[in-house]
């Protein structure tokens, strides 16, 4: 079973796919690359120099809902049982809210009944992880891994085959039916 990853210095998200992209936040919000690939060679961040990097925060708020720029640009969490996307049972491919990047399949949904959108693997290359120290313990949060926008929160408490529940917003998604 693969475990989520975890943050490498305070201030980078580790990236899961078939290479791990370490994002290290700049002043100003903007953002640089490096990656780790595990063989010691460093590749890019395929995501570097998309679009979606360089919007401003008055951009993202054009563009957000209040509800959705709160949870994906200041990683707000929303509250328990409001989404409609907990309750979806259609086959399709859920998609981040800010940035349209496909993130899961609904093949991996279940109901955790914690009341946000489950899912026990996101697709490839589709997120970062870092540490969340808000609480009085640590939990891994996981962010789009284009626009960098919060999704939510990755546990090892979900269904086999991994044991992961990723637990996300479900402001923060999109639902595209297949």
């Amino acid at each position: 079973m693969k475990q989520p990853t975890h943050m490498l210095s305070r201030r980078g998200l580790l990236f899961a796919g078939a290479a791990s992209f370490v994002i290290a936040a700049c002043s100003g919000g903007s953002r640089t690359a490096t990656a780790e690939t595990g063989q010691g060679a460093p590749d890019a961040d395929p995501y570097a120099d998309s679009e979606w990097r360089t919007l401003t925060e008055a951009q993202w708020k054009e563009r957000l809902s209040p509800e959705a720029f709160g949870v994906l640009r200041r990683e707000n969490t929303e509250r328990a049982f409001t989404s409609p996307l907990e309750h979806e049972k259609r086959n399709g491919t859920y998609h981040c809210a800010g940035c349209d990047l496909p993130l899961f399949s609904s093949d991996t949904k279940f109901d955790s009944g914690t009341g946000w959108p489950s899912f026990w693997q996101h697709l490839p290359g589709a997120m970062g992880t870092k540490a969340d120290h808000k609480l009085f313990y640590t939990r891994t949060e996981y962010h789009c891994a284009r626009c960098l926008g919060h999704q939510g929160h990755v546990f090892n408490d979900g269904p086999a085959p991994t044991g992961q529940r990723w637990c996300n917003n479900g402001v923060a998604l999109t639902f595209r039916p297949a």
